[in-house]
């Protein structure tokens, strides 16, 4: 697996499992299964635009455009839907990030661009817990920011903790870094990786005197990717021209590329100069306006930012741009290397205990 790559050239073996996700998006997710050879058999997300996307690429079997919160009540969801190896879900996370208002927000419900709908984000997650203790998948994957487990957050942390014990699944989490599994992208995101009570003894493990959990290792050391091997040419026709009011920021970023404005200066909060040594920062859906190469006052260019996102050259993004898309979407090479992992430790071993059962 490789973060350069086409969607006409991969070869999608569907022999690990079957895989439903919600809060798709554009299909980030999507693609990191199919690579590590697993069966999506189908989306929810609550935006037309993304699903619109999403069903162009990856014309999947079954997709829903509507909010969690109705699709789990609903009585005529499909059979297959109730016989998953992987719920995956990466529940909208504003709420939690550190860019954005945090505690000020948690419990409104507010208009966010997902769907344009509105949406209480803070209770999406306990949402997807719901259709997993309903649905009972034997393993369940949520991605979130790494804001999670900050401050006052820490207090959903031990609510997720809570519910998914409730649901009948034994969770825990660990901040990723895609840097590390080969993405050319510094993107760190919390994975809840939670297993089905009644398929974990196999694989329980002491932590410490009164916790038990089912061992998975998460442990990647890939080397990191620097800017210099993704670039585009200079006179890249998709790269953008640094506004005059940005110079001075340009000029003054410290030995790691970032300037941080004031409010008034820009509503992107920061600026970064992209160094050809570095990694390339976490791509978000502004990162075309706000992230610029080392030695022009030029953007990033397309190019760059589908490498960064681990996405296919050749992926069809209709009338979005995008750095929209990457940004909002989890690497698919992330999601690769994870349930890679999630297979070999947890997923294959079940199918070998079932035979054995039954022989």
């Amino acid at each position: 697996m490789n973060y350069n790559w086409k969607l006409s050239e991969a070869n999608f073996t569907k022999d690990k499992g079957k895989v439903f996700s919600c809060f798709a998006c554009g299909g980030g997710s999507t693609m990191g299964y199919k690579l590590a050879g697993y069966d999506v058999i189908g989306s929810l997300d609550i935006d037309p635009k993304m699903m619109e996307i999403y069903r162009e690429n990856h014309k999947p079997k079954y997709s829903f455009i509507e909010s969690i919160t109705e699709f789990k009540n609903r009585e005529d969801l499909p059979s297959e839907l109730f016989n998953l190896d992987i719920l995956d879900g990466s529940p909208p996370c504003s709420s939690f990030s550190m860019a954005g208002n945090r505690e000020k927000d948690w419990g409104k419900s507010k208009k966010f661009r997902e769907g344009q709908a509105e949406q209480v984000l803070d209770t999406l997650f306990f949402d997807f817990i719901d259709l997993a203790e309903r649905l009972k998948p034997k393993v369940v994957v949520a991605e979130n920011v790494k804001g999670l487990l900050l401050g006052n957050a820490k207090k959903y942390l031990a609510e997720i903790y809570k519910a998914f014990d409730k649901a009948g699944y034994h969770c825990q989490h660990f901040l990723l870094n895609a840097a590390d599994m080969g993405v050319p992208q510094r993107r760190e995101r919390v994975f809840f990786i939670c297993l089905r009570k009644d398929l974990s003894e196999p694989f329980m493990e002491q932590v410490d005197l009164f916790l038990e959990r089912p061992e998975i290792k998460m442990e990647f050391n890939e080397p990191w990717v620097k800017f210099n091997q993704i670039k585009s040419p200079i006179n890249d026709n998709t790269r953008l021209l640094i506004g005059d009011s940005l110079i001075k920021h340009y000029e003054g970023c410290n030995n790691q590329g970032v300037s941080y404005l004031t409010p008034n200066e820009t509503r992107f909060g920061f600026f970064r100069k992209v160094m050809n040594s570095s990694v390339m920062p976490t791509i978000t859906s502004n990162s075309k306006k706000g992230f610029f190469i080392e030695e022009k006052m030029l953007s990033i260019s397309d190019r760059e930012i589908l490498l960064a996102g681990s996405f296919p050259q050749d992926y069809n993004f209709l009338d979005q741009k995008c750095n929209y898309v990457v940004g909002m979407s989890v690497p698919p090479l992330m999601t690769a290397k994870i349930s890679e992992q999630i297979h070999k430790q947890w997923l294959s071993r079940i199918e070998v205990l079932n035979e054995v059962s039954k022989s």
